[in-house]
């Protein structure tokens, strides 16, 4: 009885790693949500601008090229979650790099004065679209490789 205890326990699945899963698809999330506000609601909107620097044609086609996008990368980046949650190594190491890429997308946009605008409100809104989908993967990437869930990923039956 205790045999079997141990195995069940051994396969399932850590709370840190469903911990991660959920930072990871509410980064997804953030992130849609960004977009839509960036190009559609905050003014003056991407859309808006777009608009007036190449017509209205070419800047609906941008958006369009620009939503597309967004659907294949968060596809994509849901594909690698799964396939973590399933505790599979390639994609927690797909979601480590990827968290990296955005470490890195955030301090260069630190250091290409993205945040030097005229009024704090703008300065809040773009520190939190930019911190906040950094601090959620990084959260993530540091929960997949605690003891515990370095032991599911370890596991033979799930590092296929």
């Amino acid at each position: 009885m205790t045999m079997k205890l141990e195995t069940d326990q051994r396969g399932a699945r850590p709370r840190e790693v469903e911990t991660a899963s959920l930072l990871l698809l509410t980064a997804i999330f953030v992130d849609a949500v960004v977009w839509v506000l960036d190009t559609f609601a905050i003014s003056p909107s991407g859309l808006d601008e777009m608009r007036n620097e190449m017509g209205e044609s070419r800047a609906i086609q941008q958006v369009a090229m620009s939503a597309g996008f967004l659907v294949f990368t968060s596809a994509l980046f849901l594909f690698f979650v799964f396939k973590m949650r399933q505790g599979r190594k390639w994609a927690r190491g797909a979601l480590a790099a990827s968290g990296a890429l955005v470490m890195f997308f955030l301090v260069n946009s630190m250091n290409t004065s993205e945040f030097r605008k005229p009024n704090m409100a703008d300065v809040i809104y773009d520190l939190f679209t930019s911190v906040s989908p950094v601090v959620l993967v990084s959260g993530a990437v540091v929960l997949m490789f605690l003891p515990t869930a370095n032991m599911y990923f370890s596991s033979t039956e799930h590092s296929e």
